[in-house]
C-alpha cells in the first residue's frame, strides 16, 4: 500500500527555516513525480513545489521562489522541502503527494493548478509567527 508521511513542521519565527520530509513506503519514489502543497485556513490549496521523477525538473510557486528548495533522496525514498526566510503568510498545513507521471508538462500543470495527485500524506503544520 502506498503511504506518504510528512514530518518536520512546527513553529518558527519569521525569517527562520524548516526542512520538511516526505517519506514513502510501499513503493519506490524513483518513478514518481512528487509535489508539495499547502492549505491555509479559509484558503484554497496551493501547489508550492513539484519535482519530476526523471531528470529532477522542478517547479516553484512565485510566492516561494528563491526561498524554498525541493530535493529528493531516492536512496532514502524521501523528498525534502527546505524552507528558508519563512514569512507569516507561509503558515499552512503542508502536504506531499506522489503520482506516476511521465511528462514534465503534465506534472508542472498539475502543480500550478493544484490538481489531485494519486497519493497524499496526512499533512504537517507549519506556523510562522513571532
Amino acid at each position: 500500500q502506498l503511504q506518504l508521511v510528512e514530518s518536520g513542521g512546527g513553529l518558527v519565527q519569521p525569517g527562520g527555516s524548516l526542512r520538511l520530509s516526505c517519506a514513502a513506503s510501499g513503493f519506490t519514489l524513483d518513478y514518481f513525480a512528487i509535489g508539495w502543497f499547502r492549505q491555509a485556513p479559509g484558503k484554497e490549496r496551493e501547489g508550492v513545489s513539484c519535482i519530476s521523477s526523471g531528470d529532477g525538473s522542478t517547479y516553484y510557486a512565485d510566492s516561494v521562489k528563491d526561498r524554498f528548495t525541493i530535493s529528493r533522496d531516492n536512496a532514502k525514498n524521501t523528498v525534502y522541502l527546505q524552507m528558508n526566510s519563512l514569512k507569516p503568510e507561509d503558515t499552512a498545513v503542508y502536504y506531499c503527494a506522489a503520482d506516476r507521471l511521465d511528462y514534465w508538462d503534465t506534472v508542472q500543470a498539475m502543480c500550478v493548478m493544484s490538481l489531485d495527485f494519486g497519493s497524499w500524506g496526512q499533512g504537517t503544520q507549519v506556523t510562522v509567527s513571532s
